[in-house]
């Protein structure tokens, strides 16, 4: 897939029905804001993606991840209505959000950072379940995601987090749609290392005079 670095800000549809390659969108360089605080991409980002990666050093607008079926996000914040109707994929949100969380969101997962300690009454549960990350498998999802975006981008928060991934895990709400509850990421007991299948017995063949 095309593989796209923009430094500066984006407007809104970034990565609208991307279906494969990676966008990166980070600020210009000795910008006065911090990055976690701006927003750099506007509304609607990854509408109906089906494959992909969108790593943004910055905000997001309204209805992040709308429809995505299949590509991974990491991005510093949020507007409302982030990962709204939902089906597959997985985002992580290193920062704020804003109301109406996972309306509809039937599939994939998602990871939010908690520093307010608000995150659960901004999601609509009607569908989702909220935990923390229970598992190894969870766990190492977000962090890949989390170092891939520290690599990627520069991001400060990211780095931050890793440095104190102790205390930075126990702040991570994960996002759980019904299609997802028994997978490896969500279940502590899914077994997520299958068994090898047994190697067949040697054929003896006796000899023959």
């Amino acid at each position: 897939g095309l593989n796209v670095h923009l430094t500066g800000e984006a407007n809104d549809y970034v990565g609208k029905g991307m279906a494969g390659g990676e966008i990166v969108i980070v600020p210009p360089p000795g910008s006065a804001f911090a990055a976690e605080s701006a927003s750099l991409v506007g509304n609607t980002c990854l509408y109906g993606a089906t494959g992909g990666s969108l790593f943004v050093n910055g905000r997001a607008g309204e209805r992040f991840a709308v429809r995505n079926s299949r590509a991974d996000a990491v991005v510093e914040g949020v507007g409302d209505h982030c990962c709204e109707y939902m089906t597959g994929g997985c985002v992580v949100v290193l920062g704020t959000a804003g109301r109406n969380v996972a309306a509809g969101m039937t599939g994939g997962l998602g990871y939010f950072y908690d520093e307010e300690g608000d995150f659960p009454e901004k999601v609509n549960t009607e569908i989702v379940a909220i935990q923390n990350v229970l598992t190894p498998a969870g766990e190492a999802q977000l962090k890949g995601l989390i170092q891939q975006h520290a690599d990627k981008t520069g991001s400060a928060k990211a780095k931050a987090l890793l440095a104190d991934w102790t205390a930075a895990k126990a702040k991570f709400w994960q996002l759980v749609p019904p299609a997802e509850k028994n997978t490896a990421q969500v279940n502590p007991s899914v077994d997520e290392v299958r068994a090898e299948p047994a190697a067949a017995a040697p054929v003896q063949v006796a000899a023959t005079a």
